[in-house]
């Protein structure tokens, strides 16, 4: 089976938040924030890094793509025989950051997937914001 673009389909979420892409880039990159807003992790920002995300109902197997500070994040996302790829985008604007992030390779089998990632995404980043609230 080709696996082209066509035939995959991403989640994206995109918000305008208050503070600056520093203090966001803090809350995607250190483990203990990780950790606040999405999973337990062994997460390092440092490219090729082999790191686990571990819940409740399991783990997501990870490994760092890119690391561009304070601007673009992106890693591998393995779970349940997914194979996907989370892309972090901060873009500067006049009242904060831009932040985009793409949860992108689902095939048209994984519509549950999908779907779950399309809801849980919307809570993880009720959940960052409530950190980035929080944190100085």
């Amino acid at each position: 089976m080709s696996n082209t673009a066509a035939e995959t389909r991403s989640v994206v979420v995109e918000r305008e938040i208050p503070f600056p892409p520093e203090k966001i880039w803090r809350a995607l990159t250190q483990p203990h924030l990780i950790e606040e807003w999405l999973m337990k992790n062994d997460f390092k920002p440092v490219v090729d890094h082999r790191f686990n995300l571990r819940a409740d109902w399991g783990a997501v197997d990870c490994q760092v793509l890119a690391v561009e500070p304070n601007k673009t994040l992106s890693y591998t996302w393995a779970a349940y025989g997914l194979e996907s790829v989370v892309t972090w985008t901060l873009t500067p604007t006049r009242t904060g950051t831009h932040l985009r992030m793409e949860q992108s390779g689902f095939r048209a089998d994984h519509s549950q997937a999908y779907q779950g990632a399309k809801h849980g995404w919307q809570k993880f980043f009720a959940n960052l914001e409530q950190v980035l609230a929080r944190i100085d």
